[in-house]
């Protein structure tokens, strides 16, 4: 925590700052989890530990709940699971996220105090919990959660009224954890030192999980996992004492939307930059201009009802796995909105992403190409030039093109979405790593394609016939639907 220091920040409360000048892609800061827990829905499918997703986890003996990669790692948990595997066993199933990620909170303070290390800025109890805030529904919802904590912990020596507090810690600071590879939420987790950064809809920051390395710490013959950690990443220059800030929501949203959303979760009126001078707003809402002309403004309304319905369709296909109906459904949407509404109109991206995904799923890679080309134009004017999302649409399209016989618009995205990302994950993280791996496989492929086109497609056929495409196409296309919640994303 060398680089940032505890101030002031006025109505927003407490915030972090610089102590000293920060290039793009420096680490600000790294801080372990003070607790975490894998999605229920997930539970058998990522390891409990290091939130790797793998085949063929060890399953916990005792409470026959938690997975782990191999006895290494169920050895470097077993502080955090102890109690939480003899009050699974007790109750005989285990509770769902929020219960369990509210015991093993309550653990850690009952021996910790609340505070871990010298490094931690703020005691976990010290959070802001909004309960006073909180909407009758999710007061509610709360205590159900409460009383299912007691039915788990029945022996806890905390009240009713700390164990709320805790929830409502849980509910407004909670940030989810996403897999070794960034492509999927896997779980959720509290880091206190995060939770004193404060939001901008436009952040000089961003955050990204590192699942760490083996470490030197031994018991006996075995070297222990570090766990996953979250890494604060500067997106740019930051000047000394300037305030570090992330974005808790998309922003690929309007400033309307967006504040709607930051006062229903997190109970603050957004008054950012971005919000107070509605920053792009007439883009992702921009009607097509063709010859100095625009449709008329009942035209575009009416474009946009059919297209929200639209969406909610593709939806639902979706997540029926109904591929087919989602491209049929996705090149009509196209189709009508194509004449009225521009190409940084978040409805149209919203349609080119999904149709890129599902037709590069189906291997229709042509088509998808062309979806995936129009979705990063727009996403170029409207994102910060080192979003991680954008470097991930980009990186996304660019092997969308490889595999289309495109080498060299997808290597050149490729190599555009490398320096992006060099920055948002560091050159260590895993998705980093295949993408380099990916960027020198196409860096060849093209000067094969430079000295002899013909020999290119030939040889390209050839492998093409017979061995897979890849496991980026998998990775990046078909991506399992991911529960809606509401921490920080």
């Amino acid at each position: 925590m060398d680089n940032v220091e505890l101030f002031d920040a006025g109505e927003k409360g407490k915030g972090l700052r610089t102590t000293k000048d920060l290039k793009a892609g420096e680490v600000v800061f790294t801080e372990p989890s003070f607790a975490a827990v894998v999605f229920d829905s997930l539970s058998q499918q990522v390891c409990h530990n290091c939130f790797r997703r793998q085949v063929n986890l060890h399953r916990c003996a005792q409470c026959k709940f938690a997975h782990y990669c191999d006895r290494t790692c169920q050895t470097a948990c077993w502080d955090e699971h102890k109690q939480e595997c003899a009050a699974i066993r007790n109750k005989g199933k285990a509770p769902n996220e929020n219960v369990r990620l509210a015991a093993r909170v309550l653990w850690r303070v009952q021996k910790d105090t609340g505070i871990v290390s010298d490094s931690q800025l703020i005691s976990v109890d010290q959070l802001q919990d909004h309960l006073a805030d909180m909407s009758t529904d999710s007061l509610k919802e709360l205590k159900i959660n409460v009383q299912n904590f007691l039915d788990y912990c029945p022996n806890t020596k905390h009240g009713s009224e700390y164990i709320s507090h805790i929830f409502g810690i849980i509910n407004c600071n909670g940030f989810t954890l996403s897999d070794q590879r960034g492509l999927q939420a896997v779980g959720v987790g509290l880091f206190p030192n995060l939770c004193l950064v404060n939001h901008d809809c436009w952040p000089n920051c961003t955050i990204i999980l590192n699942h760490g390395k083996y470490v030197s710490l031994k018991r006996g013959r075995l070297t222990l996992p570090c766990s996953p950690r979250i890494e604060l990443r500067a997106l740019g220059k930051i000047a000394e004492n300037e305030e570090l800030t992330v974005s808790y929501v998309d922003f690929l949203n309007v400033s309307a939307d967006r504040q709607r959303a930051l006062k229903h979760q997190y109970h603050f009126d957004c008054m950012c930059k971005s919000c107070s001078e509605h920053f792009k707003d007439d883009l992702k809402m921009a009607a097509k201009e063709t010859d100095g002309k625009k449709p008329s403004d009942e035209l575009v309304k009416e474009v946009q009802k059919y297209s929200l319905e639209c969406l909610a369709k593709i939806e639902a296909a979706r997540a029926a796995s109904n591929f087919n109906e989602v491209v049929k459904l996705s090149r009509e949407c196209l189709e009508k909105q194509e004449p009225v509404l521009g190409d940084t109109h978040l409805y149209k991206l919203r349609v080119l992403s999904v149709a890129s995904e599902v037709l590069s799923y189906q291997h229709n890679f042509s088509e998808a190409a062309g979806y995936a080309r129009r979705m990063v134009e727009g996403y170029t004017k409207l994102f910060h030039p080192n979003n991680a999302q954008l470097g991930m649409a980009i990186m996304r399209a660019g092997v969308t093109h490889w595999h289309a016989g495109l080498i060299e618009v997808g290597h050149g995205m490729i190599c555009k979405a490398y320096a992006i990302l060099m920055i948002t994950h560091g050159a260590t993280h895993p998705i980093t790593q295949d993408l380099e791996s990916i960027r020198m496989q196409t860096e060849m492929e093209l000067k094969m394609f430079k000295k002899n086109e013909n020999d290119y497609h030939s040889m390209r056929e050839a492998a093409l016939q017979n061995k897979p495409t890849g496991k980026m196409t998998a990775s990046l296309s078909g991506e399992a639907n991911v529960k809606a919640l509401s921490y920080k994303q």
